[in-house]
């Protein structure tokens, strides 16, 4: 099947999943419910839940066993941009090119959105009959999820990221505020996929970490670009926002050229990492490629 294809397929069984597990909108409260499917359902490029999913397929497990995981990384993603785009936070009009949660609703129901999916997450993790069965490998996942949600991974990115606004950062610094607002989840993505392979050694989730902490950074790194040259019906939100914040960003800190270039030095690193796996990982080197090459 080629990738494209792929991709779709995965985004489509991704979307009944998660429409499993979200509560009906004709459920009290309804206008909760509401949200949390709009937040959610029907757009987005799903990278984090494809990590899950390809990183499962390389090590030959089923998909019905990734499910679970993958809706998990995907509501707590869902979740993080719900309280990102909050006037507390980066007061953001537009997301996946439609307006965000709080402008088509309002902020208190965003916020409890936010909230309502990040715990569902980890319900699925925890109660998903069709995962691995070993509950101290599903112990780990929930481990590994919370870790990279906290203030050791995303919100501890998020605190630091608007500490920096107004701020200039060495890019040391600036790459560190990545690692954990972006890297840490896209790790825990490709875990929670490892883990699915009950009896892998170690040492392989460990070049599998790597190869998801290169990625991860470029993945912020072209998101940063993207800011600079993308445009908002490509892009599904305003581009400039970071420039127009005063944030600190690769573009800003190292210039234009030399971001692509650290884009192509990580996506690099990140191959390095599956050497040993041999042709069985090419789905990750093609999602880490595709990182970099995207324009949205």
């Amino acid at each position: 099947m080629a990738y494209a294809a792929k991709v779709a397929a995965y985004q489509e069984r991704l979307e009944k999943a998660i429409d499993r597990w979200l509560p009906p909108v004709d459920r009290a409260p309804e206008r909760l419910h509401a949200a949390m499917r709009y937040a959610t359902l029907g757009t987005g490029k799903r990278i984090r839940p494809l990590l899950v999913y390809f990183t499962g397929e390389v090590l030959g497990v089923d998909a019905r066993r990734l499910d679970g995981p993958a809706c998990a990384v995907e509501l707590i993603h869902a979740y993080s941009l719900v309280h990102d785009d909050l006037p507390s936070m980066d007061d953001d009009d537009l997301r996946r090119g439609r307006p965000t949660c709080h402008r088509a609703f309002d902020e208190a129901t965003a916020i409890l959105v936010g909230d309502a999916l990040q715990v569902l997450a980890f319900e699925i993790l925890a109660r998903d009959p069709d995962m691995v069965d070993d509950p101290q490998l599903r112990l780990r996942m929930i481990a590994a999820l919370a870790q990279a949600a906290g203030p050791a991974g995303m919100a501890g990115g998020q605190a630091i990221d608007i500490e920096a606004t107004g701020s200039r950062l060495a890019l040391e610094q600036l790459e560190q505020m990545h690692r954990l607002k972006t890297g840490a989840l896209i790790i825990a993505s490709v875990v929670l996929g490892a883990l699915s392979a009950p009896g892998l050694p170690g040492q392989r989730i460990a070049h599998l970490e790597r190869f998801a902490e290169n990625a991860g950074l470029a993945f912020q790194v072209q998101d940063d670009i993207l800011d600079v040259e993308g445009d908002a019906a490509t892009l599904g939100k305003s581009p400039g926002a970071d420039q127009a914040r005063n944030k600190p960003t690769y573009p800003s800190i190292a210039g234009l050229e030399n971001a692509k270039r650290r884009a192509r030095e990580l996506h690099e690193q990140a191959l390095a990492e599956l050497e040993g796996f041999g042709r069985t990982a090419e789905p990750l080197r093609w999602l880490s490629a595709y990182i970099i090459e995207r324009r949205h």
